[in-house]
């Protein structure tokens, strides 16, 4: 018997992943990370610009994704599939918190900072990315005026218009609590659905037995996961004025809005209203 102690056993080198494709490889057939890369056209010598650019881009992808999981949730609560509906607001939360943190590279600008490059957006702004609209109208945020900046493109504006025509998100919320028997009254079912919602006593009457019943009860869990997505539209909103009143102040904003005080009145807002103030009567 050896006395020599046992040697540890020499360690494997790992694989070397499979390196040689033919065309492009199949991550970025799948990724298009050539395409996404080579998107930034600068039109300033400003190297703050490609910051401000490539973080409206990603701003751009989120919209995308959470318009994705709120006509998911919308569709499965058509078809009374709560579990899916709860699932795809629960993922849209995770997305909000990281649209919400898109205003982190931005909330540093200082007023000579964002002027650099300020004249590149011309009359661009914010208010006409399309796929923003179509989140606004999937939270009952209705305006016909809104597809105009879009007439110039057919496409874009085609799928607004079918939008704004379809019920938002909330609307087939309140649909499901009346098939399961809560009072929401008939003007609220039956309503122009292209019309901005309105708050209803009585809507705010079904969700305060909702929550004065069981916590865990299938719909009131419908109505927390909703709130939350509420609660980060408006941290985002009110991020977006932050920013906005840190890198221009009160002047008039690009496109022609109103800047700071038109997203002051917009902060005002919730969204869901009758699921806030339906906890002053619990």
């Amino acid at each position: 018997m050896s006395s020599h102690p046992a040697q540890p056993a020499q360690a494997q080198e790992p694989e070397t992943p499979h390196l040689d494709f033919q065309g492009t490889t199949p991550y970025e057939d799948y990724v298009q990370a050539d395409v996404l890369t080579h998107l930034q056209h600068t039109l300033s010598d400003d190297p703050g610009e490609m910051v401000f650019l490539v973080t409206t881009q990603v701003m751009e992808l989120w919209f995308t994704v959470i318009v994705h999981e709120w006509e998911t949730a919308a569709n499965a609560l058509r078809c009374d599939d709560i579990p899916t509906a709860v699932a795809a607001l629960k993922r849209s939360v995770r997305e909000l918190e990281a649209l919400n943190a898109s205003w982190r590279p931005l909330s540093q600008l200082t007023p000579a900072q964002f002027n650099s490059y300020r004249s590149a957006l011309g009359e661009g702004s914010g208010f006409q990315s399309a796929m923003y609209r179509r989140m606004e109208f999937l939270l009952g945020e209705k305006s016909a005026s809104m597809l105009v900046p879009h007439r110039g493109a057919p496409r874009v504006h085609a799928e607004l218009e079918k939008a704004l025509h379809e019920p938002s998100l909330y609307d087939e919320v309140l649909r499901l609590l009346s098939r399961r028997g809560h009072a929401v009254p008939s003007a609220v079912l039956e309503r122009d659905v292209s019309r901005r919602y309105e708050p209803s006593e009585q809507v705010e009457a079904v969700w305060t037995s909702l929550y004065a019943g069981p916590e865990d009860d299938e719909l009131a869990r419908l109505g927390e996961a909703l709130t939350d997505v509420a609660e980060l539209v408006w941290r985002w909103r009110n991020d977006h004025l932050v920013a906005t009143r840190r890198a221009m102040g009160a002047k008039a904003g690009t496109g022609g809005s109103a800047g700071v005080a038109w997203l002051e009145k917009r902060a005002q807002k919730n969204v869901f209203p009758e699921l806030w103030t339906a906890r002053s009567h619990v």
